[in-house]
């Protein structure tokens, strides 16, 4: 136990400065999510704690927000003090929203640890305006990197799962060949990189 108070000790400054960071990229990520939700009906997909949607759901109209696991969904409900935001328990594979139900839908770091990232985007396609937004946020990096194993070493310890398998660019090749067409990306640093997308439906 002695052992594992030193090594927090020790890392606490490195690993606060990780969580700066991470806070200032999301922060950095809320204002170009804003800009999209603006007035519009938007999903988002693997909401856990709802973080995402109870930063943007001032500027949009309404929000669908959901997640696999009802524990996160109950501890999401708990603080949720706005009338526009609604959460609940669904399967991304298999939604329960008509076609063509939302502007916008959300899906932040979930891409790379469903087991078939593909059909997510099919049911998202089905779901989303044929001239609505994709917001798909992504941490991304080559995990045989120094710092990437650091960082990597860090993350695992802080409880965060880490099946990321996606440089930035093989991420937002993997969007284009599913039938999405990347309107803006960028990469914000955080303890990851983290790619932010904006796409919309490739046209057929």
């Amino acid at each position: 136990m002695q052992e594992h108070k030193n090594f927090w000790d020790k890392n606490a400054g490195r690993y606060d400065r990780f969580m700066r960071k991470d806070r200032a990229a999301y922060d950095e990520m809320y204002v170009l999510i804003r800009l999209v939700v603006k007035a519009k009906t938007v999903l988002e997909l693997a909401t856990g704690t709802g973080l995402i949607a109870k930063h943007i759901v001032n500027a949009a109209a309404h929000i669908e927000a959901t997640d696999a696991s009802p524990e996160m969904i109950a501890e999401a409900k708990r603080d949720n003090r706005s009338a526009k935001l609604h959460f609940s328990v669904q399967d991304m594979f298999r939604l329960p929203y008509a076609n063509q139900s939302f502007n916008v839908v959300i899906v932040s770091n979930a891409l790379h640890i469903v087991p078939q990232p593909e059909k997510a985007l099919q049911e998202i396609k089905r779901v989303l305006k044929d001239d609505g937004t994709l917001i798909a946020p992504t941490f991304t990096h080559a995990g045989n990197s120094f710092s990437g194993k650091v960082k990597a070493f860090f993350m695992k310890l802080a409880g965060f799962p880490l099946h990321s398998k996606w440089t930035s660019a093989e991420y937002l090749r993997f969007l284009r060949q599913n039938g999405w067409t990347v309107r803006k990306s960028a990469v914000l640093k955080a303890s990851f990189p983290l790619t932010y997308a904006e796409c919309v439906k490739s046209e057929v």
